[in-house]
């Protein structure tokens, strides 16, 4: 369990790391379009750069967010349940979110799959949008991976009992 656990913080943080690239990439691309748009030189394909950039700093930290437990959450009413119901609703939500996000990332990879056969390009830069889509797929799977091993060591955690 504890090398399952090893290889998903570093699969992960090695994504948040190329997001943080390509966050960065989209900072220097806005200012150098802004700049060179003061001389009636802007830069082609922008938008599309952003929106490929922007898509995969999302989908590369939700793992990470996750394994730090930074998503937004609401727990007004799971605060009032007992320690042994909120462990019990926490599993069934880590289940769920396994699941859900395993299909979306299947759907997505399966996408870019289609993408790739294709041949599918955007229309000014003429990149294609297969290995983007599946970076996206990627950043899905590992989330539902988080949740995966999430659920694993809530179980394992309740079958050890109370330390």
């Amino acid at each position: 369990m504890k090398s399952l656990i090893h290889i998903r913080d570093r699969c992960n943080r090695l994504l948040v790391v190329i997001g943080g690239v390509a966050l960065l990439a989209m900072v220097a691309l806005t200012c150098s379009n802004i700049v060179l748009r003061m001389v009636w030189l802007p830069i082609r394909g922008t938008f599309e750069l952003m929106g490929f950039f922007g898509a995969l700093v999302t989908s590369f930290a939700l793992g990470y967010t996750q394994m730090s437990k930074g998503h937004i959450a609401v727990n007004v009413l799971v605060d009032r349940f007992s320690d042994s119901t909120r462990n019990w609703l926490e599993g069934i939500n880590d289940l769920v979110c396994t699941v859900f996000f395993a299909v979306v990332a299947w759907q997505i990879a399966d996408k870019a799959i289609t993408l790739g056969r294709t041949g599918e390009v955007t229309e000014t830069l003429r990149i294609p949008y297969y290995p983007f889509t599946a970076g996206v797929a990627l950043g899905f799977a590992l989330l539902s991976w988080v949740a995966l091993t999430d659920l694993l060591q809530r179980i394992r955690s309740r079958r050890e009992g109370p330390s």
